[in-house]
């Protein structure tokens, strides 16, 4: 699962289950984990064949609703910053 289908996975099942709380996004946080699971247990070379692949008509308006709502961005980003990019700077996909 690439991080534009993670990404699209997260908002499209809080938008389904209508999470609206304030800060509150108990959705979100097992969506994460998810998310960070999914790098930690890719391979490499997993990451480096899913990278620059085109998004979905579905992964593109989840990341417009991240860029919509900037508390669920926040919180999201700051769940799985660190374990994916500790992951990517693994495989040399960040300098």
């Amino acid at each position: 699962m690439n991080r534009h289908s993670c990404i699209m996975a997260a908002v499209l099942v809080m938008f389904c289950a209508g999470v609206a709380g304030a800060q509150e996004y108990p959705i979100l946080d097992r969506i994460a984990e998810k998310v960070i699971a999914k790098y930690q247990q890719s391979s490499c070379q997993e990451l480096w064949q899913k990278k620059g692949q085109p998004e979905s008509d579905m992964e593109k308006r989840a990341i417009e609703m991240l860029h919509n709502d900037p508390q669920m961005r926040q919180v999201f980003i700051n769940k799985v910053a660190a374990p994916i990019a500790n992951k990517m700077f693994e495989c040399g996909l960040l300098p």
